[in-house]
């Protein structure tokens, strides 16, 4: 007789990270291939995550200037 586990949006977030054990990893492998609403759910985090992944993000010069500006002078407040 199979288990009925309902698993989580954060279960599944786990298991993409491959942050669940092998054990847990195959429970939910085999409950994506027989839950049509889960595999639905896994395949939109998974797509969601790949185009997370994809994004090249990098401060403005001027950002970086700044912060770098900051800590310079906060640096010369302490040892002075």
């Amino acid at each position: 007789m199979l288990s009925m586990i309902n698993y989580t949006t954060e279960d599944l977030m786990k298991y993409l990270y491959k942050e669940t054990t092998g054990e847990k990893s195959k429970a939910i492998e085999n409950a994506i291939q027989s839950d049509w609403h889960l595999r639905d759910e896994y395949n939109l985090l998974s797509e969601s995550m790949q185009q997370l992944d994809s994004i090249l993000e990098s401060p403005r010069p001027q950002s970086i200037m700044a912060i770098l500006n900051y800590a310079k002078s906060s640096a010369e407040v302490i040892q002075s």
